[in-house]
Order: C-alpha cells, then structure tokens, then sequence
C-alpha cells in the first residue's frame, strides 16, 4: 500500500519538475502507467537494496568504521595538502616496539619484587633488576641501543639508586672513548681510499677465497697482539677498519643488504679470534698485567710473560686455526670462492694510481698512533691520547671534518651504551652484590667437600658466565679474580695452573657479548652481524674454548710442568 500510495506524488513531482509534458501532449496515458509501475518497481528493489545494506552495515560495523577513519584522514589530508601515504603512516605508532619493550620492562619488575637475598642490600638488587631490564631491552631491542641505555640511566636516577655522578660516571673512561676515537679514524681511513688500497693489496694476495683473506687477518692480528696492550685500540683503530675497507671492496655493506655476502662471517671472526690473542699474552690486554699482580699475592707466584705465553700457544694456536673453520661452516659466507678476485684486485690497483696526498697524512697518522699505542706507555702517554694525536692530525689537515665526526653515529651510540653499561655495572660492585656472588660461590663449592677436579671445573664455569654482569674484563678480574683463585686453591687445584686459566678466561670470557670486551662494541658497531646471532655464536664458541684450553691444554700444561 506504502509503494501505491507513493506513485501519485511521484507522478505529480515529475510534472512537476518538467511542465511542459502536458503543452505538448506527448505523454499518453498509457505511458505514464508505465512509468508509475516502473517507479513502482524500482521503489520495490531500491527497498530491498536499503535492507541488504542495513544487515551488511550490521555486520560490517568494524570494517565500516575503518573506512570512515581512512576517509577523515584522507580528508584531513586533502583540505591541509598533506598527501594522503604520509597522513595515514602519520597516524601510526612511531615509538618503541611494545612488544620488545615489554620483555625488558617484565624482566626488571619480577627481579625488583623479589626480597633481596640476606646480605644483599635493597639498593644493590633493585640496581640490579634495572640493569637485567636494561641488558634485555638491549638483546630485544625495542629502541637504538643508546636509547635503551639511557632509559636504564634515567630509570636508576629517577628511583634513587644512582646519582648523576655515579650514573655517568663511566663517560670518563677511557675505554669508551676509545673506541669512539678507533670509529673517527676508521672514517678517515675509508674517506681517503687508503683503506680500499690495502684491501686490494690483501686480496691480491690472499683473495682467491673468503677464507684465505680471513685467516690473513686473524694472523696479522695476532702478530700485533703481544705489542699493542690495548684490544679497543688495536682491534677498533687498526683492524676494524682494515676488515670494513675489505668487506665494503669486495661489495659487501649492511646498508645495501649485502652483510651476508662475506662481511658478517669476517666481522665475526676476526671479533671472536681477537678474544683469544687478547687472552694469549701478558702484554695483549691492558687488564693481563692485573690479573698477575692478584696472582702474586694470592699463591706468592709471579707469572712471567714467557710462562703465560707458552701456556696458551697450544690451545691458543688451535682455537685461531679452528675459529674461521668452525663459522665457515655455521656461519658461512655467501661468497667462498672468487679466483678472479686476485686480478681484479691488481686491476683496480693500477686505477687507483699513486697515493694521495691525503692518503699519506692518514698513513702518517695511523703509523704515529700505532707507535704510541706500542711504546707510549713508557713516556706517559696512554691509548686514547695516542688516538687524539691521530685524529688531530687528520683534523687540522682537513683529512676529515668535525662535521663527519658528529655523523658518525655508530661512534656516538657506542659510545653511549658502552658507558651506561659500565657504571651499571661498577656499581653493582660497588654496593656489594658482587663480593656477595663470590662469597656465596666460595662457600658453596668449600661445603660441597668436592675433589679439586670437579670444585675446579663448577669453578672455572661460573668465573667464565658470570661475565654477561659485566661489560669490562678489568672490573671483572678486580671484582672475582683473588675470590675464584683461592677457592680453587683451597680446593687443592694447581695453583699456577689455576691462575694462568682464569687470567686467559678473563680475556676469552669477552666473546659471549657485545658488551663484554673492548674490541666487541667496535666490531658489532659495524652492522654485519644481528645482534641475536651475535650472542648465539659467542655462547657456542664460548664453549669450544673452554673445551680446548681445559682439555688439549691441561695435557700441555702438564707436559711443560706448569702443575
């Protein structure tokens, strides 16, 4: 009846609109019978369509009110000459991964509500909840790694337990720095193709596979390593770039996705070897000579710097030979095999000319920094004023600008989360939780009334872990060493044998992190290696190490009589 009762007006409003229909007479009655029942129908279907429509928007409710939002921000878009892309991306979560952020902050909290062991004081263990929540955000990443350390920073200045002193209190050591200095070289070292130059020269010479060039590095590190103390200075001022220039001339660089193409397996190699060379001499870590000094006065023994290098030249030599074989095959390179790279090499040799006059200030510069590195010691000059001399030079020269080390990001983050670290976890020594840990250690093994072979190993293994706390082997060795060497001493183990193990653990032990030794921050800064894989890898190894030096080495520790 509604639809009958509708055709009249219908009929009368398109009259209506349109007059002159009766003038000229050319309606007739039959026709506009039809176009009633036509009206008629399509009033009929237009009903239908409105239902169809009313059930979809009712179950479309979700989807409908999307499309309205995606229409007001096109809109809004429209009307301010925004385009619509950049509107829509605008409305979207910019900030940290919540996921990620979530882990981090979870960690923190379960180890903040948990009573602070007797002994422990509540300052020390919420401390180290922080640091825990800070170390996860930094394995889980939900922001850059600087952003994830200063948060820590912030978090333990907000609640108390770090002022600003002691929170930034690590931005005065000469470690990190360091190895922001090794970052400003290694640019002046690409910028001026001197690096490339040597590059080229290497792979023609060692260029015909992936593993010729690797194994050059690692034995040209190895060679400096008993000469230059410091691992940060030698691994982030001479050898990072040097394996960066190689990579990049032989077309591998994260920033074109190309990481995996040989870079990642060389980073990591070189990265994880140099743990090793660092842990073979005396004079190959600046902390070395701490741990002899603790050593001497706990077992009144004094390790020679012939005694410490014989010890570790066997396991050491077997560790450096089978590093580059082992992530060969765990970790390979997409490229293993280029005979024609050798030619190239001196092709591009012969295109690159004469050296420059740039690429002579950066050799002079490099050399000097490198020679205060070997022999400044014995004039008072220490790692980071030789790097300083260096990057003065390339300064004043116009080798590099000011304005190219302010954008060297990689360095300032570094340095950055490297320094944060380092308070943390000074600290965490300081307010007693890790004299707490040695302790409990010593008289847990002491009770166990174990025979020295087992008490040593159980030993030697929390020694060795027990470096994810700390991103310093120095602090390590000073917080741990004379702690862990009398337990093993009490325990009826070889004294030098003792001492000699954890003073070459102290160095080795670094391989586990990014964090934990000073050629780790500069080798990850690089980008080749995710941090994930970076630490699955350190884990892995970590465990072949201890397997050689304490198998195949306690057989030559006895051959040579050193227990």
């Amino acid at each position: 009846m509604l639809t009958h009762a509708a055709s009249a007006p219908v009929a009368t409003a398109a009259r209506a609109i349109n007059p002159k229909s009766t003038v000229r007479g050319s309606v007739s009655t039959a026709s506009l019978s039809t176009n009633a029942a036509a009206s008629r129908s399509a009033q009929f279907v237009q009903g239908e369509r409105a239902a169809a429509f009313s059930l979809r928007q009712h179950r479309q409710s979700s989807a409908v009110s999307k499309r309205s939002l995606v229409k007001r921000v096109v809109s809004a878009s429209a009307s301010s000459g925004v385009p619509a892309v950049q509107a829509a991306a605008a409305s979207e979560w910019k900030g940290a991964k919540l996921k990620p952020l979530g882990y981090s902050v979870l960690a923190g909290l379960l180890i903040w509500l948990i009573p602070a062991p007797a002994g422990v004081s509540a300052q020390a263990w919420h401390l180290l909840a922080v640091f825990v929540g800070t170390i996860v955000g930094i394995i889980t990443n939900p922001l850059p790694l600087g952003a994830t350390a200063m948060i820590g920073l912030g978090v333990s200045m907000v609640t108390g337990l770090l002022p600003f002193a002691a929170a930034f209190s690590a931005f005065s050591s000469e470690i990190p720095w360091l190895i922001a200095l090794a970052f400003f070289l290694a640019r002046g070292f690409i910028k001026t193709g001197l690096g490339n130059r040597i590059a080229y020269y290497i792979v023609s010479l060692f260029g015909k596979s992936t593993l010729g060039l690797t194994y050059s590095l690692v034995f040209s590190e190895a060679l400096l390593a008993p000469a230059i103390p410091s691992l940060a200075a030698r691994a982030g001022g001479i050898f990072l770039p040097l394996t960066k220039a190689l990579c990049v001339a032989c077309g591998s660089e994260p920033e074109k996705g190309t990481e995996k193409k040989m870079g990642a397996y060389v980073m990591t190699t070189v990265f994880q070897t140099s743990t090793v060379t660092s842990g073979m001499f005396i004079t190959a870590m600046a902390a070395n000579p701490l741990s002899v000094n603790l050593a001497a006065a706990t077992i009144g023994q004094t390790i020679t710097w012939g005694q410490w290098a014989l010890a570790a030249s066997v396991p050491g030599l077997i560790c450096l030979v089978a590093v580059p074989l082992i992530l060969y095959v765990l970790y390979p390179p997409e490229v293993k095999d280029s005979p024609e790279a050798p030619v190239k090499a001196k092709e591009e040799l012969e295109k690159l000319g004469p050296m420059t006059s740039d690429e002579k200030i950066m050799a002079a510069a490099l050399s000097v920094t490198v020679a205060l590195w070997i022999f400044g010691s014995k004039f008072g000059i220490g790692a980071v004023a030789a790097a300083l001399v260096g990057l003065s030079t390339l300064l004043i020269t116009g080798v590099i600008t000011w304005k190219e080390c302010l954008a060297e990001g990689p360095a300032w983050d570094t340095l950055t989360w490297f320094a944060a670290l380092i308070a943390m976890a000074a600290y965490l020594n300081k307010y007693g939780l890790i004299p707490w840990f040695s302790s409990t250690v010593v008289k847990v093994v002491s009770a166990a009334g174990l025979a020295w072979q087992p008490a040593f190993l159980v030993v030697v293994l929390l020694y060795f872990y027990s470096h994810y706390m700390f991103a310093s082997g120095a602090a390590h060795i000073g917080a741990m060493y004379t702690a862990f060497l009398s337990v093993l001493v009490a325990c009826g183990a070889p004294p030098l044998a003792s001492a000699l193990v954890l003073g070459i653990f102290s160095n080795i032990m670094g391989c586990t992190t990014h964090y934990g030794i000073g050629s780790a921050p500069p080798f990850f800064g690089a980008g080749y290696v995710p941090l994930a894989t970076w630490w699955k890898i350190g884990f892995g190894l970590s465990v072949f190490y201890i397997a050689t030096f304490l198998g195949i080495g306690s057989v030559w520790w006895k051959l040579i009589g050193i227990y």
